[in-house]
């Protein structure tokens, strides 16, 4: 199956950080990403994801997951606000792709034949075809309830992409496990202790119980299953963890409140008691998901 991608234009305004953005999204792919293989591997085993799963994977970053699920036979269509990591994720999965091709002008929708690849910037709406077969799994592995309105973002985008679910498909979300089962919770404690509490919209939070299935109470979904997923950070040494933390863009409010250097020395500082005698950093980490049903 040939994967697609398409452009997910963002869900917030804050103001925006002073960062390089292709260097975070480097980061993102080559530190960061592969720290949830594990909530990869035990959704796909556990909804047998295989050549007959039609994908949608909302939030796709660079494109690990989908990489993961193609392997196993999926047809996989990846969203994501980001270009760059849009770029990395078809490098990794359309290598044949010539740079700058999108498939179709911006504005334009490509005739979508099935298992051609198209690449098409917009919202998850514009990943939804009525000629194509309907999505049978829908993924936002992207961890919420952490970040205050994390949870209105992800009911937007899942409003946009659920009219291209078919009956019965799986959708899948993801989130922060209880604070005390997730090391790193202590380390994103910076991220709310350097942002400007009045000006920021995105400022970090302990994750609730039930941020999940608030969400899909309000998608309309019925959940259907639950599972929690040991999802260790661990990094090769401090430079790695603060570059793979700062990818993720959690600490994107301190920093526009600050500057990226005063936010890294913080960050470092907080990673000091995760640090083991070789020099690795290790935070272990709780995370769950749910399995909720389109009606």
């Amino acid at each position: 199956m040939t994967p697609t991608l398409v452009r997910q234009h963002p869900a917030h305004a804050d103001p925006a950080p002073r960062v390089n953005a292709g260097a975070r999204a480097r980061d993102w792919s080559e530190i960061q990403e592969r720290m949830l293989v594990p909530l990869y591997e035990a959704v796909y085993e556990r909804l047998d994801v295989g050549p007959a799963t039609r994908l949608l994977g909302l939030r796709c970053g660079s494109g690990l997951a989908l990489l993961m699920a193609a392997a196993r036979g999926a047809a996989v269509t990846g969203v994501d606000s980001s270009p760059e990591r849009l770029a990395l994720a078809r490098e990794r999965l359309q290598p044949d792709t010539p740079r700058g091709r999108s498939g179709g002008a911006c504005g334009a929708r490509p005739a979508r034949a099935r298992g051609a690849p198209h690449l098409v910037e917009g919202s998850p709406a514009d990943a939804v075809d009525a000629e194509s077969a309907a999505y049978t799994l829908v993924t936002a592995f992207e961890p919420i309830g952490c970040l205050a309105g994390d949870s209105e973002g992800l009911g937007e985008l899942l409003a946009a992409a659920l009219p291209g679910a078919g009956r019965g498909a799986a959708v899948v979300l993801a989130g922060w496990g209880p604070p005390e089962r997730c090391a790193t919770s202590s380390v994103l404690r910076v991220a709310t202790k350097m942002a400007d509490p009045l000006r920021s919209a995105r400022r970090w939070r302990p994750a609730r119980r039930d941020d999940l299935e608030e969400v899909a109470q309000r998608a309309g979904l019925r959940p259907d299953g639950s599972g929690r997923v040991a999802c260790p950070f661990g990094y090769a040494d401090l430079d790695s963890a603060v570059r793979g933390l700062l990818s993720t863009g959690l600490f994107d409010a301190a920093i526009a409140a600050s500057d990226a250097k005063q936010v890294a020395k913080e960050l470092t500082e907080a990673l000091h008691p995760h640090r083991r005698p070789d020099g690795t950093v290790w935070m272990p980490n709780v995370f769950r998901y749910l399995i909720a049903r389109v009606p």
